[in-house]
């Protein structure tokens, strides 16, 4: 296998990283692209991105702390954002869930963060947590998204994923579809097509059966490989994904 996680948080996991992509490595997950949830964080990115080849870095800053994003700090992700090793900006969006920052805020900073994938023509991840009207309306002003648009660990329903795909955006399935009450979310992904999916564990979260409520780390992505292959109908050897990612020529 040739797996790339493509949403992890490498600066949160524990114990020596070099050991943890060792072994993600040999367990056939080649690449790693670690997400910023602020301003330190993706500076943290970055420099994991040029000390590990296999990782690439995105830049961004989470709902969660959407009342921090500035003008400093929107120019420091700009600035990150030009480094090489950059690949997209996020983690971005809204979660309605826990209301960390206020929604007003909330929609300021996915609307900077969106402008700012657009201005650099790189693929923005999205965060939508029981905001999936409201994550969509905004959205759809972007679209289209040609490839740049990344919905991370999916939550919403089969006309939302087709929505998505009609953006051009791709739909990111995560280690909950392991999960025996997962069932809409099984169906979802039986009904994409396999050039519109991407897989991820969100390391240190959410990791798979059977070691939910453990800590995630990023050779866990087999599970979520070997299930949606099995939930496509084919061998997991087989299974080839889309990597919206690539590393920018120097």
């Amino acid at each position: 296998m040739n797996l790339v996680d493509t949403h992890a948080h490498l600066d949160l996991l524990e114990g020596d990283l070099a050991e943890t992509l060792e072994r993600a490595g040999a367990a056939g997950v080649a690449g790693v692209v670690t997400i910023g949830i602020d301003v330190p964080s993706s500076r943290r990115a970055v420099e994991l991105a040029h000390n590990f080849p296999q990782v690439r870095a995105v830049v961004g800053m989470h709902p969660h702390d959407a009342v921090y994003l500035d003008e400093a700090a929107l120019h420091e992700l700009r600035r990150l954002a030009g480094d090489e090793r950059v690949v997209g900006i996020g983690e971005t969006g809204l979660d309605f869930y826990r209301d960390l920052s206020p929604r007003g805020e909330q929609e300021r900073a996915f609307r900077s963060l969106l402008d700012l994938a657009r201005e650099l023509s790189l693929p923005v991840v999205v965060h939508d947590r029981e905001a999936h009207a409201d994550t969509m309306r905004i959205l759809e002003e972007y679209a289209p998204f040609d490839g740049l648009l990344v919905m991370h660990c999916f939550s919403g329903d089969l006309e939302m994923a087709h929505a998505v795909m009609d953006m051009g955006g791709y739909v990111s399935i995560a280690g909950p579809v392991t999960f025996k009450n997962a069932r809409k979310l099984q169906d979802i992904v039986r009904e994409l097509p396999l050039e519109k999916i991407l897989i991820e564990t969100d390391s240190p979260f959410l990791s798979p059966h059977p070691y939910r409520g453990k800590p995630n780390s990023p050779e866990r992505l087999v599970l979520v490989a070997e299930k949606v292959a099995e939930l496509k109908g084919i061998d997991v050897e087989d299974l080839a994904l889309p990597d919206p990612f690539p590393l920018r020529e120097s």
